[in-house]
Formats: C-alpha cells, sequence, structure tokens
C-alpha cells in the first residue's frame, strides 16, 4: 500500500483527536489517583510571608462522580468558553465589514503597492504588539489575518499561521506593561519580600530587552513564513461567492471611505475619552478602585474589560455601515441585517470542534494533571545547587515545558513564583529578570499546546479556509507552528543568557543582577 495512502487512513479527525485525549485523560487521572500520585511544594501567605506546604493531588474521572462531572459540567462550561462567545461577537463585526467592501478596499489601497513579505512583516509586529490587549488578540486578528491575505490573492492560511506564531511567540513579550504582567509582578513582589521587605518593582523594568525581542521575532517570523510555510502550503482557489476583481477606486468608494473614516474618528475619540482618568467626565469606562492605570482597563469590574468586545464589534459594524452607505453597498436597513450574519455561514463545525475542544480543557483542568506537574518541577528549583547560566536554563526549560500541560501563565508563576524568587534572589539575580526568564520560556511553547484555548479558534480557521478534502488535524496544526517555536526557543535562551552575562540593563533602572 502507498505510504500515502496509509497515513490518510490513519490519520484523525480533529474531533476524534479530542476524544481520544479525553478518554486518555479520563484514564491516566483514575491511575494516579489510585497510585496515590502527589506532588509537595511551598506556597507564601500573602499576610505572614511565610511558607506553608502545599501538596497537589489527582482527582479521579475514572469513577461515577468523576463521569457525573463531565456530564454535569459540560453544558455550563461550553457556554461560558470565553473564546466562542468572544468569537461569534467579532465575526458579527467583520462579517459587516467584509460584506459592505471595507476590507476589500482598505486592505487592497494598503497592500497593492507593498511587498509580499513587508505584509506578512507587519501583519507580524503587530501580532507581537497587540499582545497588549491580552487573549482578545486572538479572536480579532486571526479572522482578519485570513481576509488581509485572500484579498491580496495568496492562501489565507498564510495569514492564520503567521498571526497565529507572532500571537504566541510574543505570549510573554510586551513592550507595554499589561494586565497579565500586572498579575505576575503582585506574585514576584510578594515572593521578593521573604529576602527583603523592602524591595521595589518598575513598571518598566522590562522594556529595553522587550523592545529588543520584539524586532527580533517579527524579522525572524517573517522569514520562516515566507522561505518555508508558503511553499508547504497550496495555491488558495477563491470560491464563487467571493469577491476577487481588482479594485478600482471610484467616487462611491472615496464617498464611503470618507464617512467610514469620520465615523471611526468620531467613534473612537468617545471610545478615547472614557478610558482617560482625570478629565471631566472622563473615565467611565475604568476601574478606579486599581492602582496601575493597566489594571483599571483590565480588572474584573472595568466596563472596558468586560465590554471590550462588544466595544470592538459596535466599531466595526459603525465602519462597515458608514462606508457601504456611501458606496451605496448597502442600500437599507435589511443589507445591513443580513451582512451581520455574513461571518458566520458555515460555522457550525467551528462550534462543534470548540465545544470538544471545551471539554477537553475542563476535563484536564479539573484532573490537577497540570497543576501536580508545575508543582513537581517546582521542586527541581527548589532543590537545586545551580547559579547564575545553569539556573536561568533549568527555569526557562522548566516554563516551557509546564506551558504544554498548564498554559495559565498566571496559574503556573502562583506556584512556581514563591520557590523561584528567593532562590534566583540568592544566587545574585533580579526578580525582574527571573519573571523575564519565565514569560520567555512560555513564549517558545504555548502555539503547540491544544490546552490553550486560542489553539481551537487557530485550528478551526485553518479548517474554514483548508480547500483539500483531508481535514486540518492537531498534528498538522502543530507542525506549521514547530518551525516558529524551535526558533523561538533557541533564541529567546540566547538572548537571556548573553544579556545576563553582558550585564545590560532590561528596563529602565534594572538590570540582571542585583
Amino acid at each position: 500500500m502507498n505510504v500515502n495512502k496509509l497515513k490518510e487512513k490513519i490519520t484523525l479527525h480533529p474531533i476524534m483527536t479530542i476524544l481520544f485525549m479525553i478518554g486518555f485523560t479520563i484514564i491516566l487521572s483514575g491511575i494516579l489517583s489510585a497510585l496515590g500520585i502527589q506532588a509537595t511544594s511551598r506556597k507564601i501567605s500573602t499576610t505572614s510571608l511565610e511558607y506553608n506546604t502545599y501538596i497537589a493531588g489527582i482527582n479521579s474521572l475514572f469513577s461515577f462522580s468523576g463521569l457525573k462531572y463531565i456530564f454535569v459540567s459540560t453544558i455550563s462550561n461550553f457556554m461560558a468558553f470565553a473564546p466562542l462567545s468572544s468569537l461569534i461577537i467579532i465575526l458579527i463585526g467583520i462579517g459587516v465589514m467584509e460584506k459592505s467592501g471595507f476590507l476589500q478596499v482598505a486592505f487592497t489601497l494598503l497592500t497593492k503597492n507593498a511587498k509580499k513579505i513587508n505584509v506578512t512583516f507587519a501583519l507580524v509586529l503587530i501580532s507581537l504588539l497587540l499582545g497588549v490587549i491580552g487573549d482578545l488578540a486572538f479572536i480579532l486578528l486571526l479572522p482578519i489575518s485570513a481576509i488581509l491575505f485572500k484579498v491580496g490573492k495568496r492562501n489565507p492560511m498564510i495569514g492564520i499561521i503567521s498571526s497565529f506564531a507572532g500571537l504566541t511567540c510574543g505570549y510573554g513579550i510586551n513592550v507595554i506593561f499589561t494586565s497579565v504582567d500586572s498579575s505576575l509582578l503582585s506574585l514576584t513582589s510578594l515572593a521578593s519580600q521573604v529576602l527583603d521587605s523592602n524591595y521595589t518593582f518598575k513598571i518598566t523594568g522590562f522594556l529595553f530587552i522587550m523592545f529588543i525581542v520584539v524586532v527580533a521575532l517579527a524579522f525572524i517570523i517573517t522569514q520562516i513564513t515566507e522561505k518555508y510555510i508558503v511553499y508547504k502550503l497550496d495555491k488558495y482557489e477563491p470560491v464563487e461567492t467571493e469577491i476577487t476583481e481588482e479594485v478600482l477606486l471610484d467616487k462611491k468608494q472615496k464617498k464611503g471611505l470618507a464617512l467610514a473614516f469620520l465615523a471611526f474618528i468620531s467613534y473612537f475619540l468617545i471610545f478615547l475619552y472614557n478610558i482617560i482618568p482625570g478629565l471631566p467626565f472622563s473615565g467611565k469606562f475604568l476601574d478606579n478602585s486599581q492602582i496601575f492605570y493597566i489594571d483599571k482597563l483590565f480588572s474584573y469590574n472595568s466596563f472596558f474589560n468586560s465590554g471590550f468586545v462588544f466595544i470592538i464589534t459596535i466599531g466595526m459594524i459603525i465602519i462597515g455601515f458608514f462606508y457601504g452607505i456611501g458606496a451605496k453597498t448597502i442600500k437599507n436597513h435589511h443589507e445591513l441585517c443580513n451582512d451581520l450574519g455574513h461571518s458566520l455561514d458555515g460555522i457550525g463545525r467551528t462550534i462543534v470542534l470548540i465545544f470538544f475542544a471545551s471539554i477537553l480543557i475542563n476535563v484536564v483542568k479539573y484532573t490537577n494533571i497540570g497543576t501536580l506537574i508545575v508543582t513537581a518541577l517546582s521542586t527541581l528549583i527548589s532543590n537545586t545547587s545551580f547559579t547564575a547560566v545553569p539556573l536561568i536554563i533549568l527555569l526557562f526549560f522548566i516554563s516551557s515545558i509546564s506551558t504544554i500541560i498548564l498554559p495559565s501563565s498566571i496559574s503556573r508563576w502562583s506556584i512556581l513564583s514563591g520557590v523561584t524568587i528567593p532562590v534566583f534572589m540568592n544566587a545574585g539575580i533580579s526578580p525582574e529578570f527571573t519573571q523575564v526568564i519565565f514569560r520567555f520560556g512560555e513564549s517558545a511553547t504555548i502555539g503547540l499546546t491544544p490546552l490553550f484555548a486560542y489553539f481551537v479558534i487557530y485550528l478551526a480557521l485553518l479548517e474554514k479556509y483548508n480547500q483539500k478534502e483531508k481535514p486540518i488535524n492537531f498534528l498538522k496544526a502543530i507542525r506549521y507552528q514547530l518551525p516558529y517555536c524551535i526558533v523561538t526557543f533557541i533564541l529567546l535562551l540566547t538572548i537571556l543568557i548573553v544579556w545576563y552575562i553582558v550585564g545590560l540593563p532590561i528596563g529602565v533602572g534594572v538590570t540582571p543582577t542585583l
């Protein structure tokens, strides 16, 4: 039998892969629980700053109560699964912009005189920088990147793969201080007070190293995309319903762009005024109980955070609507209402895939396997005699490995920080640099784990634009990201070691050493 035909026969559909992973997790949790497998670590008390013993055990799903939990929690967990609701809402706004013709005209004008590699570089750079808005960047950028490349008569999968690479490889690399950085810094600060109660942190303490890494990654991800990924994908053949004709900017389109621009500016100024504190009647979108501005934006009680997806969607609808009015592509409210569902056509398979992925993530989280593994890895740091470069390499590897099984940055750092920060401070390494090592480590591997909630969005969009009869499975989706992750792993680890040896400041007033 031909090898390729044999591969096709044994290749699993993504949903079947998820089902096997769920089954494996259930059985594994039963075995580990029966064996009494546990991991012990230490956590710092937020009140006394003393260490308390923390034991991570396994919650078995291989029992009647475990199976009952799966059945009882599945619906509520799916309804609360943020990637699904956010994706559907964002697609409503994108649908209006695309159906009205705005995206076709705007992307054509922006890219018609640009080289392909420059378009890719711009997309990757935006992906790296857009991490400031957190996980919502995945929902917003992945669908738009596909349309950008489709308008440029290139395979939309190139845009999806490269933007996902930019978002994941830059997951822990933020030039601008983010809400996740703030949460991690709180844990870092608490752990540092065990040794030095007067140690203070600066939110600009990561600025220099982050800026250098963003530029380097933007260049490298672009090169991998254009020199490798492009040749792994087939040429995209537009379907009949897609607009493929050349854009000739006529009076109607110019009027549409003018109206869309004025509407956007008006909406943006109203939005901007409501996130600026201290002005008359301003700052209505902020949680003013917080200290850092980024926390005022993204705290759970912030209107900006809770309503951000809807704010963006309304902005997209306004842009698409006013462009459509000016360009005469939207003639009445009936056409507008029909356009709202344009991007949701054929989304059924995506919803089913997300449904099973939500079960997998919920099952793994319940079993506590990820927490147990990270807790076990934390003991390697507490028991090590490493110093300097070997210690940096150890934390980088632990961060990279643990990310695959427990993608949540805050959950992992809440386990690791209490042990890691004092060990690194005793070795003469600053807490800020220690946190940078942790974040760089997760950036190298988070794009490879199906347990990352937005991986399934990436996979679903690849499948949407896949023109082959054979579906895009998990292994293929991961293989597309593997070159980016390998190069990012090597680059970030090298930069950390060189930066430490040379002793350059990593930010304003902060160096790798104490």
